[in-house]
């Protein structure tokens, strides 16, 4: 039986890429997504090219009955979960002073609460499996903060702390739980930035390059696999050197 591998957010972005490494390895899919579009077409496609089942369903993170059910209807198509990679995520952006209480609320919703929903649903499977590998994606600002993220940052550093927490709470069970924290990579999101914003985000990059969707996708591919069976409660930075 193939391993089976729950990417959230996975229609688009990081976490397409994510769910197509991981298929590459020999995982079936299951992904949620929110509405009907072509990203959904295209990666079910894209999975099915690398001779592997892909599982979609609508699904809200932030409503836990929605992700209950979506839970149950991958053990209903797979049997298993093996990998949890919780990706999905939104962005609201703006000063504090100027941020309207549902701007804070549905960032929080979504990322960390969603991270809850989704892993709270899964963990008992996978403590009855007595395996598994939970990679949490949080963000560098999550780690260090940014002006005009408060609702972002922290939710990103509030899926740190959960997931230090869980992993103390399940390594008896040999159930790994580890964070990445992405800094600034190239995405449709980062495309519309203007190029001196671009090119001072650089500036504070040794490396001097924007991280691609594959050098994350090659962490977690990395964090999911039997190589990194010793490591769990890491919060593990790929932002070419930007925070040290």
């Amino acid at each position: 039986m193939s391993n089976v591998a729950i990417v959230t957010g996975g229609t688009r972005g990081i976490g397409r890429q994510i769910a197509v490494t991981l298929a590459k390895q020999g995982y079936d899919i299951a992904i949620n997504y929110r509405n009907e579009n072509d990203d959904l077409e295209s990666i079910k496609e894209e999975i099915k090219k690398e001779g592997r089942k892909i599982y979609t369903y609508e699904c809200d993170v932030s409503n836990f009955e929605n992700t209950e059910e979506f839970i149950k209807k991958v053990i209903e198509e797979f049997g298993q979960i093996d990998v949890l990679v919780n990706n999905a995520g939104i962005t609201k952006d703006g000063l504090l002073m100027r941020m309207k209480k549902e701007d804070f609320e549905g960032v929080i919703d979504v990322n960390l609460i969603g991270t809850f929903n989704i892993t709270r649903n899964v963990i008992p499977y996978m403590i009855k499996a007595k395996k598994g590998r939970i990679v949490n994606i949080s963000s560098v600002v999550g780690v260090s903060g940014n002006a005009g993220q408060t609702n972002y940052s922290a939710s990103k550093a509030g899926i740190i702390g959960f997931s230090k927490s869980l992993a103390k709470e399940v390594a008896s069970r040999n159930i790994t739980v580890n964070c990445v924290a992405p800094g600034f990579i190239q995405t449709k999101m980062t495309e519309v930035l203007k190029d001196e914003v671009k090119n001072e985000i650089m500036n504070q990059i040794p490396l001097k390059r924007f991280g691609t969707v594959q050098d994350v996708a090659n962490l977690v591919r990395f964090l999911v696999s039997e190589e990194s069976s010793y490591i769990t409660g890491q919060v593990i930075n790929i932002d070419g050197g930007m925070l040290m």
